[in-house]
């Protein structure tokens, strides 16, 4: 087991793999990447050399003169002739990509990028995204370039600001803690180095062109907290904002009809920025609207893939545009729906630091300079209406900002703040949060701002914008070109997916295991795939998005079926929010912290990605060209296990987080019940007796609750206050079979070690290593109880358990204080059965018995015997996988 390590680079597009079917091979014309060809100041610098006067024909006065200025000539040439260093923080969304790649293909003698920040509070998962990132800097051959994202620190109630912090939630709502609500997104710690001190350092180097491609949050706070070092950002460009256009917030358009994404991210992080002093360029909508992704430009990209990096765009791209593809007729080019957003705004920078950031001529986007500001509340100033943290409740406003000013308004709460709404009606007229606005006097900014993409001047091209022809020359250049895909690096890689032989066997009990993603989740599913099929017959996983790991975190899901030689097993993914919720918002998931072992694919803080073999399943969007390769949802996986039943034929049911898709999956199948023969819940917490506490330690006014009841409150009071036989493992003997010592004695006592043993024995051993080694991590070991429901659903009777019936009800009202508690009361018609106790030393002597038994052991143990499979000629072994799963 690995820990992630700054200074090891993940494994070649491990998250994100390119086709392997090239174009044929063109050499791209040199003549518009004029770094090819060496910077144009050296010319200049040549130039001067040879037209300064001859020293003797000038008198001794002049002569020094004339040497003093042709030594600042020379410097000044000098100076011209250094690249260009680049610091772009990146929200690592597909247009960001797009643009990435784009600024990596220039020559570093002219624009030198020496960090990348990730912006974790909107688009992307800070883990899934650093761990994108690795791999696309590690294709380019570019592992020198520092990458810096989240951290763990706070901001005080008195506005002191960190300088560990993560940039996870929006300023106006990030305090001590990592968790939050989503004010303003809607749809975690690292051992490497945060975003702040990557800013930091690179900043600290020497001038710095910073380009910012997501929300300000990054760049925000690190102006706030070092404001010396404004001094050497020369210039920020900006994609986002719309100023004389509308915005383009499709989730909140009937509440905020003004705002740009990138900007509503954090509107007041952007006002920072822009009020800095630091000159900022702004690629806003109304000059990325004239860009869109043509059909036209779409077929000449398909056609032209001469590199890695372009067959990796053109991907990216046809997959996105299989999702949204939008057809419309206009100026003789049809629409995709698509635009060029962040990687326009990359070419409209390079263009303006190459020919004059100032006046001169821009290649691809026509520029003015406008007075604008970004508004960060509404109207009326000073009316404290619980809306904004930064006056409400508060003598003295955070950050010392100004009683009764621009930032004391209404802020937009979500997407459907009431506030926002015109009574009687669907438009917004009220709501203009993270607007880049057009005014006059003090607030007003002086910004150069690009008003729309230049036409191609080759009347003749099917490509209509003169972005279009650098974009497909710049990424087929031969030059700073990718190194390899997947599919080249290893000579022998294969696709291959590895199903057991189950002709002449007799299969068990059918199982349903549905989890969250939570360390514990992944050592539960080894544990299930090793214990006797004759016992347990997994048929499916079931994945809720609104518990402890990213959705996206479903590969490991996948990765870890695999391994242990089991890709029959459907999995099957549920929403991403609570019962009775909307699809966009984070509903009681916000209690999940971010960093510190919370809300961030389990991959990256684990090490997992690191670990495990790759499997061929990967998570696939909808995709309308393809909708048989997209994601299977939750219930379709339900549905399809159904129809494999047997007569009379019943299947046990074992969830390990929110309860989210076993309620949907009953108020949908209204004859769910009469096929389920048992419900195993981990999770709750019953207030019979005592005074143990729950364990949602983020929200200190619910001192009775259990996470996976808070989460999704409804679903749990649909679930077990229904008629489903229901066993309940709660809080309290989780916490009896906790113990990081008792687990990790009993998987040492084995002299024979599995693949999965030393997998799982690792995991926990990282675990035990985070909690001892700061507060941060105290609650590691919450994962470790959660395996007992796994181990228990098999084993009942021998682990000497002590249960009982007790008739129980759930606090699903909303309120934050009591929302998921469970009491046991006289009066409920249900009865759980819950488990009190148990036999300890059996339980963990069992665990790792079954985990270090041969039986049923990992086909593939870990990514490292991957590549070296990949690495030679696969007959052998192949042969030996199959009769190792007869």
């Amino acid at each position: 087991m690995q820990e992630a390590n700054p200074a090891a680079r993940r494994s070649p597009l491990r998250r994100a793999t390119t086709s392997s079917a090239a174009a044929s091979h063109r050499s791209a014309p040199l003549a518009r990447a004029r770094a090819a060809d060496g910077p144009a100041s050296m010319v200049i610098r040549r130039r001067t050399a040879t037209t300064a006067p001859a020293p003797a024909a000038m008198s001794a006065h002049a002569r020094t003169g004339m040497a003093v200025l042709w030594f600042l000539a020379v410097a000044a040439a000098s100076v011209a002739a250094a690249p260009r260093r680049l610091l772009v923080d990146t929200d690592m969304d597909t247009d960001d990509l797009l643009a990435l790649l784009y600024i990596l293909k220039h020559s570093r003698s002219e624009f030198d990028v020496k960090a990348i920040t990730i912006n974790a509070n909107e688009w992307s998962d800070a883990g899934h995204a650093v761990n994108h990132l690795y791999d696309i800097l590690y294709m380019m051959g570019r592992d020198d370039v520092a990458v810096g994202v989240g951290g763990d620190g706070g901001i005080s109630g008195a506005g002191d600001v960190r300088p560990d912090v993560g940039g996870y939630l929006p300023l106006i709502d990030q305090g001590m803690s990592t968790a939050g609500g989503c004010r303003y997104r809607q749809a975690r710690p690292l051992r490497q180095p945060t975003a702040q001190r990557v800013m930091a350092d690179t900043l600290s180097a020497g001038p710095t062109t910073v380009i910012l491609l997501g929300a300000h949050t990054n760049l925000a706070l690190l102006l706030m907290t070092h404001p010396h070092l404004r001094r050497n950002v020369e210039r920020a460009y900006v994609s986002g904002g719309a100023v004389r256009v509308p915005g383009n917030l499709f989730t909140a358009s009937a509440t905020n009809p003004a705002a740009e994404f990138n900007i509503f991210g954090d509107p007041f992080a952007a006002y920072q920025v822009l009020h800095s002093g630091v000159p900022v360029t702004l690629i806003p909508l109304d000059a990325t609207n004239t860009i869109p992704v043509t059909e036209e430009f779409y077929a000449e990209f398909r056609r032209r893939q001469s590199t890695y990096e372009a067959q990796y765009c053109f991907q990216s791209l046809d997959e996105v545009l299989a999702r949204h593809m939008r057809r419309t007729a206009g100026g003789g080019h049809a629409n995709t729906g698509y635009y060029m957003w962040d990687s326009f705004a990359a070419g409209v920078a390079l263009s303006s630091m190459r020919h004059g950031e100032t006046g001169g001529v821009n290649e691809f986007a026509e520029l003015e300079y406008m007075n604008i500001t970004v508004v960060t509340s509404n109207e009326p100033y000073g009316a404290r209406d619980g809306s904004n943290p930064f006056f409400d409740g508060r003598a003295t406003p955070k950050f010392g900002l100004q009683e009764g000013g621009v930032h004391s308004g209404h802020v937009q709460t979500g997407i459907r703040d009431a506030f926002c709404l015109v009574p009687g009606g669907n438009r917004s007229r009220r709501c203009e949060d993270g607007y880049t606005k057009e005014l006059s006097g003090p607030e007003a900014v002086r910004v150069y701002v690009a008003t729309r993409a230049k036409p191609n001047a080759d009347k003749n091209s099917s490509l209509n914008r003169e972005f279009f022809k650098s974009f497909l020359e710049v990424l087929n250049l031969p030059k700073n070109a990718g190194r390899f895909n997947i599919s080249t690096q290893f000579p022998h890689y294969r696709e291959i997916l590895y199903k057991p032989d189950f002709r002449n066997v007799s299969r068990g009990k059918p199982v349903i295991f549905d989890i969250d993603m939570s360390p514990g989740d992944f050592v539960s599913l080894i544990y299930l795939l090793k214990e006797p099929r004759e016992v347990i017959d997994l048929k499916a996983v079931l994945v809720s998005g609104n518990g402890w790991a990213n959705i996206a975190s479903i590969d490991i899901v996948y990765d870890v079926l695999h391994m242990m030689g089991r890709d029959d097993v459907l999995v099957g993914l549920g929403n991403t929010t609570s019962l009775g919720n909307p699809t966009l918002g984070c509903k009681n998931s916000y209690a999940i912290p971010h960093g510190s072992g919370g809300f961030i694919d389990s991959d990256t803080l684990y090490g997992l990605a690191r670990s495990l073999p790759r499997s061929p399943r990967r998570y696939m969007s909808e995709n309308l060209d393809h909708p048989e390769r997209q994601q299977p949802h939750a219930y379709d996986v339900w549905q399809s296990i159904r129809k494999q039943l047997g007569p009379g034929e019943k299947i046990a049911v074992l969830t390990s987080g929110p309860l989210t898709n076993l309620a949907n999956i009953s108020l949908s199948d209204i004859d769910a019940s009469s096929v389920i023969e048992r419900v195993y819940v981990v999770g709750g917490h019953i207030r019979d007796s005592g005074h143990d506490k729950g364990n949602v330690f983020t929200v200190p006014s619910n001192r009775y609750a259990e996470f996976n009841m808070f989460l999704d409150p409804l679903a749990a009071k649909t679930i077990l206050e229904s008629s489903l036989n229901i066993t309940l493992i709660p809080l309290t003997v989780q916490r009896k079979v906790a113990s990081f010592e008792g687990i990790l004695a009993a998987l040492e006592q084995h002299t024979q070690h599995t693949p999965e043993s030393k997998f799982v024995r690792g995991l926990i051993s990282l675990l035990q290593k985070l909690q001892r080694k700061q507060k941060l991590y105290d609650h590691m070991d919450i994962f470790l109880g959660e395996v007992l429901g796994a181990v228990y659903m098999v084993q009942g009777s021998n682990l000497e358990p002590s249960v009982k019936v007790k008739p129980a009800s759930i606090v699903a009202n909303t309120t934050e204080s009591t929302d998921g508690q469970i009491f046991a009361r006289r009066m409920s018609a249900n009865q759980l059965k819950i488990l009190y106790n148990l036999n300890n030393g059996i339980y963990y002597n069992h665990l790792a018995k079954s985990l270090a038994n041969n039986k049923q052991s990992a086909v593939v143990g870990s990514f490292e015997e991957q590549k070296a499979i990949w690495s030679r000629p696969q007959k052998q072994f192949m042969a030996n996988i199959a009769k190792d799963m007869k």
